[in-house]
């Protein structure tokens, strides 16, 4: 065995990331490690690299034992690693990016013709034809992925960890990227595998390594491994033969009383193309596995990735989705899932994030009065329960699931025609959980229309009257009335495409 992990655990303040997790990999193996967020995956690479610290576990290479202190000497140790985003210089040459810090010199200075040869003998054999005296930057997000590739195996040459790095690719580039990731399985490499595409998955990996919550859930050959039993394995849910009792009742909506209409919208290497009709009222659940494109559907709706085909349009006519401001304009809100990062000011009061959306509707030509604003947070604090000391205190420093609740009351002040929540329930308690849910019964008896992301099943199972099923970046069912149930919508993610005959709509 090449690579052997036992035992690994890594704690954080109030969470273990990885319990005593197993894992290995093979000479000449691609070994793809699977899992949703919090699963683990990440903590382990880190590990692994010496990035991070383990608390406990064993890691031996080749044999040996080993305890890398840094990414330095895990590269030292032959374990190499290529990210989503290229971690090169785009503004050097493809030579100087292949070569940095070991530069030939002649004379005490770089030798650049020496550099280049050696650029071009690194590149020897990856299939690519590229002119190494150019800037890495003028080149396609595949060709940097594999200068990364070639640089990381000239420098390692053991293991070889790929992290997400089909994220920004077309088929074209994910092809040309993994004739390479197969010839270097040939010359011996073990590759760890990271992605969220499970029809890449398939194609190029030996084995498979689910991890959830962290722990080591399942290891199987790629050969004879059914798809739905891997999504089993990645959502932590055994297929039921029976359905369950006291669930919410699911009602069609009627496409004739559908007032929201997307038509074709999308973005190319984000999502594609997609319809989308939503009615007064209605719930509408999106499911698919973490990067599926969950939440690029969201951003292209709301006009954080603006969509570049397609239109939106209601009632009224063509409605203008080109940014943020235009979406709030039209009566959209949005509530993201790093509710941290893009949600919350956190420097700011209770008060002055709830009447940030409102304020940007009405434009800063309108302000809102501070006595307004006052009412506004006296009135969500009490309807959402939100725990703090007063309207003044900082959101920042609330706990998750009052700062989540901020959030929602922003765009509930704001009162939305179409409101979309991505993952409204994630990291937050038991209680506030059960708070968001019946808050969404409530605003959709009044008439407001949500979408919902989340990767929780049975929550979309609970609030949604239909769920779009997204899966590799596209919309590739739709399931309605009866139909919205956990094991049905799993078995839809689980589908290879050649299956998938019903559109979205």
């Amino acid at each position: 065995m090449l690579l052997t992990i036992r035992s690994l655990t890594k704690t954080f303040p109030g969470t273990r990331a990885l319990d005593s997790v197993d894992f290995d990999l093979r000479a000449g193996e691609v070994h793809a490690l699977l899992g949703e967020n919090g699963a683990g995956k990440s903590t382990l690479i880190k590990c692994l690299t010496g990035a991070y610290q383990r608390d406990e576990g064993e890691l031996t290479l080749d044999g040996a034992p080993i305890s890398p202190q840094s990414t330095l000497e895990a590269q030292e140790l032959g374990i190499g690693t290529v990210y989503q985003e290229v971690n090169l210089l785009p503004n050097l040459t493809v030579a100087e990016n292949l070569t940095f810090g070991r530069q030939p010199t002649r004379f005490g200075m770089v030798d650049g013709r020496a550099m280049r040869r050696q650029a071009e003998e690194m590149l020897s054999g990856y299939g690519v034809d590229v002119d190494v005296r150019r800037d890495l930057g003028t080149y396609s997000v595949a060709i940097q992925q594999i200068v990364a590739i070639a640089r990381a195996v000239t420098l390692s040459g053991k293991v070889l960890i790929l992290d997400e790095p089909t994220a920004s690719l077309d088929s074209r580039e994910v092809a040309m990227l993994f004739d390479v990731v197969r010839s270097l399985r040939e010359q011996g490499l073990g590759i760890i595998f990271i992605s969220h595409f499970l029809d890449q998955v398939f194609e190029i990996s030996d084995r498979v390594t689910v991890l959830r919550n962290g722990c080591r859930v399942a290891t199987d050959d790629i050969a004879g491994l059914e798809r739905l039993r891997l999504i089993e394995h990645m959502l932590g849910h055994e297929l039921e033969d029976e359905t369950r009792e006291g669930r919410h009742a699911h009602v069609p909506s009627d496409p004739s009383e559908r007032t929201l209409h997307f038509e074709g919208v999308g973005r190319r290497g984000l999502i594609e193309p997609f319809d989308l009709s939503v009615g007064r009222g209605e719930v509408i659940g999106l499911a698919g596995l973490l990067g599926s494109g969950r939440t690029e559907s969201a951003e292209v709706l709301f006009g954080i990735k603006p969509t570049q085909t397609g239109t939106a349009r209601d009632e009224n006519g063509e409605i203008a989705l080109r940014n943020p401001r235009e979406a709030v304009a039209a009566g959209f809100g949005f509530a993201p899932e790093d509710r941290k990062t893009d949600g919350i000011v956190a420097d700011l009061s209770v008060r002055e994030n709830i009447a940030l959306a409102l304020q940007a509707r009405r434009g800063w030509a309108r302000p809102i009065s501070r006595a307004e604003q006052n009412r506004l947070a006296d009135h969500y604090i009490d309807r959402l329960d939100i725990r703090t000391s007063d309207a003044e205190k900082a959101v920042g420093d609330l706990s998750g699931g009052n700062q989540q609740k901020v959030v929602l009351a922003r765009w509930l002040a704001m009162n939305p025609r179409f409101f979309i929540l991505d993952e409204p329930t994630r990291g937050i308690d038991v209680g506030a959980h059960a708070e968001i849910l019946r808050l969404i019964e409530e605003v959709t008896a009044d008439g407001m229309s949500i979408l919902v992301i989340s990767s929780e099943l049975d929550e979309l199972v609970a609030v949604a009257d239909r769920v779009i099923v997204v899966r590799d970046r596209r919309h590739v069912a739709q399931l309605t009335g009866a139909e919205v149930e956990t094991d049905t919508i799993v078995r839809a993610i689980a589908a290879p495409d050649a299956d998938s005959d019903e559109e979205a709509a």
